[in-house]
């Protein structure tokens, strides 16, 4: 039974009785890299975080394993005081896909590595500078009580790799400028002229980040909410 004493090893063996090799092949068509995957979902993750509770240094030792769901598992479980910007930066240099990234990018804002946004937007692997992106929208997004200010200065690491093609940044560049213009109406205005903006580019993937941005941050709907 797994409980708050368990080890990385047990907690490991735990998830390999669970294995499936039917939902790693349904992973695979997500985009998910599936090469050191068992097919367990997240849902089921998360269940046995809620058990095993908050371990850092377990969590540690978790990563370490190379298994997609331990290291989820690891995310879940870390403690977001105790992780450091040498920790992210370590485990960043890991990264190989998406949902990695995104679960990450949500422990890093927690833990408040600010400082690694616009050191991870500069680095040129895809997945480090897609965690940049993934943080803001996460910051936009879930730090309510952060002053607006803090959230609209990202606006101009947004514009300036707005270019990059790469598929899973653009898209992540894109859900951070639609996040930011989302959060309320004085976050929304500078976000809004940046997407317009954008939709002017002649560069073909600022273009399609600009007007997708718009599409959603000029729609009725969420201008009635916002207002």
């Amino acid at each position: 039974m797994i409980t708050s004493a368990s080890d990385a090893a047990e907690l490991i063996a735990h998830l390999e009785t669970l294995r499936s090799e039917e939902n790693v092949a349904g992973m695979a068509r997500f985009g998910i890299v599936t090469n050191r995957a068992l097919g367990i979902s997240n849902s089921d993750i998360r269940a046995i975080a809620r058990l095993a509770k908050k371990n850092h240094a377990r969590a540690v030792e978790l990563w370490q394993s190379d298994i997609r769901e331990a290291r989820l598992l690891a995310l879940c479980t870390a403690e977001p005081k105790r992780l450091t910007a040498e920790e992210a930066r370590n485990w960043a240099n890991d990264f190989s896909s998406w949902e990695i990234v995104d679960c990450a990018a949500d422990l890093f804002v927690e833990a408040r590595l600010d400082d690694l946004i616009s050191e991870f937007a500069a680095d040129e692997r895809e997945f480090v500078r897609r965690t940049a992106f993934a943080m803001i929208a996460g910051a936009a997004v879930h730090r309510k009580k952060e002053p607006d200010a803090t959230i609209f200065a990202w606006l101009p690491l947004i514009k300036a790799y707005s270019r990059d093609p790469r598929n899973f940044v653009r898209k992540a560049v894109n859900w951070a400028l639609r996040s930011i213009g989302k959060r309320n109406l004085a976050c929304h205005a500078p976000a809004l002229a940046l997407a317009r903006a954008l939709a002017e580019s002649p560069d073909k993937t600022a273009r399609w980040i600009g007007k997708d941005a718009v599409k959603e941050l000029a729609g009725e709907k969420l201008l009635a909410r916002l207002k």
